[in-house]
C-alpha cells in the first residue's frame, strides 16, 4: 500500500510539474510571437506603403492571441480604421513617395471598399503615386483598385466584373421534411428575414426592395469607377453583361479597365522605376502598422469616436454589447473634455431589448452635446434604432440602412419529436405558464398576445425613428414596414442626413461642437498583444487552445441558445455579391 501510494504521488507531481512547465512554455512561445508581430520596419527615403488587400476587412480589429497563434493569412482581419489611418499618415510623410495596392481575395462591402478609396483619392492630392496590381481580381477589389494612377493585372488572371446578384436561401422545405414548424410572428411587409422559414421564394414585397437595393448599389459603383477610369458608365455595364471573367485577357487591356498585363515582378520594376531605384534595389515596402498612426494628445477639447460593430447583444465577443455600449456613452455624457461624439455604427440589428437601451443612453448625451451618426456597410433594423436619434446622420451611398421591421420566431419541435419517438407532457397553474413551448404549436389566443407584443415594439422603433429625425409618425411608417434602403435612397427619403465617410462625421461633430483645434479618440480602447498577454490568467490558456479548434461550434451554440425572443436585425441570409 505504501509503494502504491508513493507511485501515485509521484505521478502527480509529475502531472503537476508537466502542466506548469506546458504554461511556462507556452507563455515563452506566445510571447515570441507577440514580439516578432509587433516589430516594426523602418520608414526610410524612397519608401513605398503597401496596402496588402488579402482577407476580410472589418471595422476595427485588435489584434487576439487567437489570430496571432493561427496566423492564417487567408482568413486575416484586416481593420478599416488602420488602413485610413495608414494612408492618411503617408500623405504627409515626405519620406513615403506612393502607394502600392496588392488585391487578392478581399471579401469587404462596398461601403466600406468606398471610404477606403476616398482616402486614396484624398492621397493622391499629394501628387504621390498609387499603383495597383492583382493575380485575379474580385468586383471587390477592382472597385478598390479602378482608383489608382495605374492598375495591372498577371498576364493569365482574371477579371471579375459582372453585375451585383442579390441571393437569398430558404430552408422551409427541410424544416418541413424534419417536422419542424417555424411559427412567425411579425410587423413590416418588407422584413424579409423569416421568409427563410416560411418561404421557397423571395415575397413580391422583398423582391421589389431587392431590386430596388441592388440597382442602386450597382449604379453608385458604376458612377465611381467611371469617374476613376474615364469609361462612361453605359460601357461599363455592357462590360459587366459580357462575363469579362471568361474573355481574353488583352480584352481588359483594350476597353481600358487596366493599363497592362504584367507579372509581380514587372510591376516591381515599375515601381522601381519611379523611385529612381536600380534593378537590383530592394523597394522599402512598408505594411499600415509600421506606420506611427498613434493618436497623440496635444489638444484639450476631443472628438470621441465610438464604435458599434457586429450584432447587437450576440453573444459573440465582437459584437455589440449594449451594457457596454451604454456605459461608454454614459461615461463620455460626464467627461467635459469630451465636446461631441461620432458613433461609428456597423450593425444590422439585434436585440430590441438592447437596442431601446443605447437609445436611451444616446437621447441622455444628446442632450449635454453633439452625437453624430456614421454608418458604415450596415446600420439597418437596430443598427438603424441606434442611429435615428443623432443630432445628424451620415451614411455611404451603399450603406444598407433602414429595415424599421420587428419579428419573433418561435420553433415548434413538434413534428420532429413525433419522427424521432419522443413525447411530452405538462402539468400548470396558469394558462400561459408553458408559453413558450417548443414542442407544441402556439394557440389562437397565445399568437394574438404575442402580435401584440411584436405591434407595441413596432410602434415604439417608428416612434423613436419619427422623434429622432423630427418627422410625423406616418412620414416614418410610409417607409419603415421592415423595408431596406440603400444609402442614396435614405437620404432622398429622410432617414439620413448626408452622404459621406466617417472624417466627414468627425468634421460634421466639430461643427455642432463649435470648436476647430481638437483630438480625436477612439472607443473601446485597444489593447496591445502584450497586454492581453501580460493580462491572460494561467487557468485561460486551456480555454484558449480549446477556442482555437471549436470556435465556429461554440459560437453557434451560444449564439442559439442566448438570442433575444424580440429581435430587430437585417436578413443575414441575404447576400449581395
Amino acid at each position: 500500500m505504501l509503494q502504491f501510494l508513493k507511485y501515485t504521488l509521484a505521478t502527480l507531481t509529475a502531472l503537476v510539474l508537466f502542466s506548469f512547465l506546458g504554461i511556462i512554455i507556452f507563455f515563452v512561445v506566445v510571447a515570441a510571437m507577440v514580439s516578432s508581430a509587433e516589430k516594426k520596419n523602418e520608414i526610410q527615403p524612397n519608401s513605398v506603403l503597401c496596402l496588402n488587400m488579402q482577407g476580410i476587412l472589418e471595422e476595427r480589429i485588435e489584434e487576439d492571441l487567437y489570430s496571432t497563434l493561427m496566423q492564417d493569412d487567408q482568413l486575416r482581419s484586416l481593420g478599416l480604421d488602420e488602413i485610413l489611418k495608414s494612408i492618411s499618415a503617408a500623405k504627409t510623410d515626405s519620406c513615403i513617395k506612393g502607394i502600392y495596392i496588392q488585391s487578392d481575395i478581399f471579401v469587404a462591402g462596398f461601403a466600406s471598399t468606398r471610404e477606403i478609396r476616398n482616402a486614396l483619392l484624398d492621397f493622391k492630392k499629394s501628387g504621390k503615386f498609387v499603383i495597383a496590381y492583382a493575380d485575379n481580381f474580385l468586383q471587390e477589389s477592382y472597385y478598390l483598385s479602378s482608383v489608382a494612377d495605374e492598375i495591372y493585372i498577371n498576364p493569365i488572371g482574371s477579371m471579375d466584373f459582372r453585375g451585383l446578384a442579390t441571393e437569398a436561401t430558404f430552408y422551409t422545405g427541410l424544416f418541413k421534411k424534419l417536422g419542424v414548424e417555424m411559427q412567425v410572428v411579425k410587423v413590416g411587409t418588407y422584413k424579409s428575414y423569416t421568409e427563410q422559414f416560411t418561404n421557397t421564394e423571395m415575397s413580391p414585397a422583398n423582391r421589389e426592395q431587392m431590386t430596388v437595393l441592388t440597382f442602386s448599389m450597382w449604379n453608385s459603383i458604376l458612377s465611381d469607377i467611371s469617374l476613376s477610369r474615364n469609361i462612361s458608365v453605359d460601357t461599363l455595364n455592357s462590360l459587366a453583361s459580357s462575363y469579362l471573367t471568361t474573355q481574353p485577357q488583352e480584352r481588359y487591356v483594350e476597353v481600358g479597365l487596366v493599363d497592362g498585363l504584367k507579372y509581380k515582378d514587372e510591376v516591381e520594376s515599375e515601381l522601381r522605376k519611379k523611385l529612381s531605384l536600380k534593378e537590383d534595389e530592394d523597394i522599402n515596402l512598408l505594411t499600415p502598422s509600421d506606420l506611427n498612426t498613434e493618436d497623440v494628445s496635444l489638444n484639450d477639447d476631443k472628438i470621441a469616436v465610438v464604435y458599434a460593430t457586429g450584432e447587437i447583444d450576440n453573444p459573440q465577443d465582437d459584437g455589440i454589447n449594449s451594457k457596454k455600449l451604454v456605459e461608454t456613452l454614459t461615461s463620455l455624457k460626464k467627461d467635459s473634455s469630451v465636446k461631441a461624439v461620432v458613433l461609428r455604427i456597423n450593425s444590422p440589428g439585434g436585440s430590441g431589448y438592447g437596442s431601446e437601451q443605447i437609445w436611451r443612453a444616446i437621447a441622455l448625451l444628446k442632450e449635454k452635446k453633439p452625437i453624430i451618426a456614421s454608418m458604415g456597410d450596415y446600420a439597418a433594423s437596430g443598427g438603424y434604432y441606434l442611429s435615428c436619434n443623432a443630432t445628424k446622420i451620415f451614411a455611404e451611398p451603399t450603406t444598407l440602412t433602414g429595415s424599421i421591421g420587428v419579428f419573433g420566431v418561435i420553433p415548434n419541435l413538434e413534428g420532429l419529436m413525433d419522427k424521432i419517438g419522443v413525447t411530452s407532457d405538462v402539468v400548470k397553474t396558469n394558462p400561459y405558464a408553458d408559453m413558450i413551448s417548443y414542442t407544441r404549436p402556439m394557440t389562437e389566443s397565445e399568437r394574438n398576445l404575442l402580435q401584440s407584443y411584436i405591434d407595441r415594439f413596432y410602434c415604439q422603433f417608428v416612434s423613436r425613428c419619427a422623434d429622432g429625425r423630427s418627422l410625423p409618425f406616418d412620414s416614418i411608417a410610409s417607409v419603415a414596414q421592415g423595408r431596406v434602403w440603400s444609402g442614396i435612397s435614405a437620404k432622398q427619403i429622410g432617414l439620413v442626413d448626408e452622404l459621406g465617410d466617417l472624417s466627414d462625421a468627425i468634421k460634421e461633430a466639430a461643427n455642432q461642437a463649435k470648436i476647430n483645434s481638437y483630438d480625436v479618440q477612439y472607443y473601446p480602447e485597444k489593447k496591445s498583444l502584450l497586454e492581453q498577454l501580460m493580462n491572460i490568467p494561467s487557468s485561460s490558456v486551456k480555454s484558449l487552445l480549446s477556442k482555437c479548434s471549436i470556435r465556429n461550434e461554440y459560437e453557434m451554440l451560444e449564439k442559439i441558445r442566448n438570442m433575444d425572443n424580440i429581435q430587430a436585425i437585417l436578413p443575414y441570409e441575404i447576400k449581395v455579391k
